[in-house]
Order: C-alpha cells, then structure tokens, then sequence
C-alpha cells in the first residue's frame, strides 16, 4: 500500500483524469467505478474505505512544485506553487507562478498583468483579504 495518501480532492481529481482518459481510449466508465480504480491503486477495497482512511479534510499543506487552481481578485487562473510556508495552524503563505498571466485591474483605460502572486490563506482555502465586492483576493480550489 502507498503511505503517501492523496487528499479527497486529489483524489476525486485523478478519478476524473482516469475517466477522461479511459473515454477518450474508447472505454467509458462511471464516476463511482474510477473512485474504486483509485482506492486500489492505494491498496483500499474499495472508495468507501480509502475515503474513511483519507479524511474530507482540506489539504494539510502545500508543497513546492504542486499545481493549483483557483482565483486571484475574481480572475480565475492555474498556478505552481514556487514557495510555501505555515503562518499559524491552518493558514499558509503561497507565492504562486500563474501559467497565463491576469489582468488584476477592472478597468477599461489601462491593464496590469501579473504572473505572480503571494498571499495566506486559510483552512478552505480563501484569504482573510477581501475586494470591494466582498470577494477573497485569493482563492484556492480544494475540490
């Protein structure tokens, strides 16, 4: 059995890729029989089980190199993480390296790209900053 167990949302995540690809090669399969393909690929019997072992808990952490998704002042975007650290239980400094650039002015009369970006967020993944609308500036998608 792998040690090194995914989070639920990776774990939903690359039972979405194997779907994807298995349909892309010609052989559908369901939602639930990818989850099962994952649990084994683990050593589980079954979802149900690696799911129990796994937690619905958010990401512990992030590391140095791991893709995330999300969006930066309502601009959605992919990102490498190039830093991380814990600023207490829970909360954690990214700095992230945007694959495409994103315009962080709403604007008409100028533009300003950014392809990177720092900030903390916290246990759902949302920074304690907010826009005027009330939206986080930062935004990381845990499922």
């Amino acid at each position: 059995m792998n040690t090194q167990l995914p989070s639920a949302a990776q774990a939903k995540e690359q039972a979405k890729r194997l779907r994807t690809t298995m349909t892309a090669d010609g052989t559908p399969i369901g939602h639930a029989k990818s989850l099962e393909f994952i649990a084994h690929q683990y050593g589980y019997r079954d979802w149900n089980t690696m799911f129990a072992a796994i937690g619905n808990e958010p990401p512990k952490g992030w590391a140095i190199g791991d893709t995330v998704k999300g969006t930066y002042l309502s601009q959605p975007f992919t990102a490498q993480v190039i830093a991380a650290s814990v600023v207490r239980p829970g909360w954690h400094q990214l700095e992230l390296h945007l694959d495409k650039p994103v315009d962080v002015v709403t604007s008409d009369s100028f533009t300003n790209f950014r392809t990177r970006v720092r900030g903390v967020v916290g246990p759902k993944g949302y920074s304690a900053e907010r826009t005027s609308d009330g939206q986080a500036q930062l935004q990381i998608d845990l499922w």
